[in-house]
């Protein structure tokens, strides 16, 4: 039998439905922010991410899926959203829209070859912010701002900001040098990959997992300790605005990303409920001025964050939110006979084209069977289909839950079903209403 490969999974059931629950809540939000989706393509030229993301973190240099085409050019799957959507900026020129920045959102499949664990696989599910085109602090706090509402719209409470400045080029500079003198007389008692970083990036250092809890690491100089006036200033204005939000944080000088191409703010948002254990972060991001002149494009400051889907699910599960799920469909069409089974068809194709969610019996099972399925599949009502009915124009249509029977006309069906089911949106989620809702609770 073949199995699925390893560090991926297969979605489906309630899991499935849960999903596409919160892709709804992240469409919702991000309309409401004037976010405007975009899709990237899933392979892009390695390059990209050689030169956007560093070759220097471990997601180009040990993650990265690359391989040659049959053209002879190296492609990779893409380990993350910013590159691509970089990339998709210059090349269409969206720096010439006269309305400035461009705020986009993407939610897609990303791949890393790492070792599978608890909220790390090798296929994973992002959605991600981009706004590109804006220096102001405001946008860095609408960033952070726009993750967590998301968050708050799914149900999650347990929610912890982290935060941190990098500084501009001068601090990141300055800072680099003295992490440099720092680290090198203890170098040899730090892992290979962070010997190895030491010339090329020694923040990645800081962001080490095999030496996390080593001393050394720990008393490492804080970024902040080396911010200049500029950017200590904007680090004070960032967390006004945030108090102004009313969002909770707290600041971490630990906190560098593992990407090269972060500068002033670095954020990560975790969910601090105890069932999370360790692998807690479930979005994280920060400012990136640099990248997209550093792939050809023109000086454009830029902000964003990426979150895992798998990883919101996870916190979904530890803080035991019940997510408002449609588990139920409005009607099943049962049958016994071929003319019934073509009105089945009929009725249901109706019905589903006025809106309800209707299904009916699709493996000649007995009508036994065919009541044993619709209590599965938790029908509201049932209707029996009945030739002798049928010709007079008529149906029995049965409520599930009370067991009450009435004889409607055919032509009927559609408005019963309106006037029982409130339209037939009574279990419907209403994004728009419960975004309200959350708000006016805020």
């Amino acid at each position: 039998m073949i199995q699925k490969q390893k560090g991926t999974n297969d979605i489906f059931g309630i899991q499935a439905k849960k999903w596409k629950y919160i892709d709804g809540i992240i469409d919702m939000v991000m309309e409401k922010y004037n976010c405007n989706y975009i899709r990237t393509p899933i392979f892009e030229d390695f390059n990209l991410f050689h030169r956007g993301i560093g070759e220097s973190t471990d997601i180009v240099s040990k993650e990265t899926y690359d391989f040659e085409d049959k053209g002879g050019r190296r492609i990779a799957l893409r380990p993350e959203g910013t590159a691509g959507v970089v990339r998709s900026f210059i090349e269409n020129k969206m720096y010439g829209d006269p309305v400035q920045p461009i705020k986009v959102y993407y939610n897609g499949t990303m791949y890393r070859y790492e070792r599978p664990q608890s909220g790390r696989d090798r296929e994973l599910t992002q959605f991600g912010v981009e706004i590109l085109g804006s220096d102001d602090v405001i946008s860095d706090a609408e960033t952070i701002s726009i993750a967590i509402n998301v968050y708050k719209m799914i149900g999650l409470k347990d929610l912890k900001v982290k935060i941190n400045s990098l500084g501009d080029k001068e601090s990141r500079d300055n800072y680099r040098k003295v992490l440099i003198d720092y680290f090198k007389p203890h170098i040899k008692d730090l892992c290979e990959d962070c010997q190895e970083r030491l010339e090329k990036n020694p923040l990645r250092i800081l962001d080490c997992k095999v030496d996390a809890d080593n001393p050394i690491i720990k008393n490492a100089p804080t970024t902040i300790d080396y911010l200049n006036e500029e950017s200590k200033k904007r680090f004070e204005d960032l967390k006004e605005m945030l108090d102004l939000l009313q969002i909770n944080y707290e600041v971490d000088p630990k906190i560098v990303r593992g990407l090269d191409y972060y500068n002033h703010v670095v954020f990560e948002i975790e969910d601090i409920n105890e069932n999370m254990g360790i692998n807690n972060v479930i979005g994280a991001g920060g400012r990136y001025n640099g990248l997209v002149s550093q792939l050809d494009g023109p000086e454009t400051a830029c902000v964003g964050f990426a979150s895992g889907i798998g990883r919101i699910l996870d916190a979904v599960e530890a803080e035991k939110v019940e997510l408002p799920i449609i588990d139920s469909i409005d009607l099943f069409l049962l049958y016994v006979n071929d003319d019934e089974k073509k009105s089945a068809l009929y009725y249901a194709d109706e019905l589903r084209m006025a809106g309800y969610i209707v299904d009916t019996e699709y493996t000649g099972k007995s009508l036994k069977s065919q009541f044993k399925k619709a209590d599965k599949l938790n029908a509201k009502y049932i209707c029996v289909l009945n030739s002798e009915q049928l010709k007079n124009g008529e149906m029995t249509i049965k409520n599930n839950s009370t067991k009450e029977e009435e004889v409607i006309g055919c032509e009927s069906l559609i408005y019963y079903l309106d006037e029982k089911l409130n339209s037939g949106i009574e279990d419907d989620v209403d994004i728009d209403e419960l975004m309200k809702g959350k708000m006016l609770d805020e």
